[in-house]
């Protein structure tokens, strides 16, 4: 089992990160959005892994925190959520939102996320209430998210590549995209625009 892998940065992307150790070897790692904030200004670091091996492939999946890779593992776990619907729940929500989702009996949080219906929604809660009840987590920083210095269409480019790559329609997404900036023209984060573009074209 790979726990973690510690190096150089020498990718990073809203949905994945490439990290080559000081063996020579890189690892393509998907992570979340809420990762991907945590790291994205750092030239090296340290990534908690998940490993899903599956007959045609072996997927890396890297986590900032413990409490976000235990919540992916749980996720997994529910019949009906795979590893990129995960990755999406974690991409729309900090995981100490999914936690108290999960704790409020909140279907409608999840039922907003894309590949999540209301039935999947309900079966999250009864299969993992009990167990949110028995774990701790980390606090969550809830400061907000990075400043980043860059143009909208640098950050419109940015969040169009990953939420094509999370499985949403280009059309769809260039159209959802193009409305959030000129109806919130202040957006400065990739992070921030992201968030948004799932939320709107989950409720589509």
């Amino acid at each position: 089992m790979i726990d973690a892998i510690n190096g150089i940065f020498t990718a990073k992307t809203p949905t994945y990160s490439v990290i080559e150790t000081a063996s020579g070897l890189s690892y393509r790692i998907h992570t979340s959005l809420n990762t991907y904030s945590k790291i994205e200004k750092l030239e090296k670091g340290r990534l908690l892994t998940y490993l899903q091996i599956k007959e045609d492939a072996h997927s890396l999946y890297g986590f900032a925190e413990e409490a976000e890779r235990t919540l992916f593992t749980h996720l997994i776990s529910v019949a009906g959520v795979g590893a990129t619907t995960a990755q999406i729940v974690l991409s729309s929500m900090h995981p100490e939102e999914v936690r108290m989702a999960i704790l409020s009996e909140n279907e409608a949080a999840f039922s907003k996320v894309k590949g999540i219906g209301a039935k999947t929604s309900k079966r999250i809660i009864l299969d993992l209430k009990d167990k949110m009840q028995k774990e701790s987590f980390d606090p969550i920083d809830k400061t907000g998210l990075l400043n980043m210095p860059a143009k909208d269409n640098k950050i419109r480019e940015e969040a169009l590549t990953a939420l094509v790559t999370l499985g949403f329609v280009r059309i769809q997404v260039q159209k959802a995209l193009n409305q959030i900036l000129q109806e919130k023209p202040t957006i400065s984060t990739v992070e921030e625009l992201i968030k948004l573009g799932l939320r709107r074209l989950s409720s589509v």
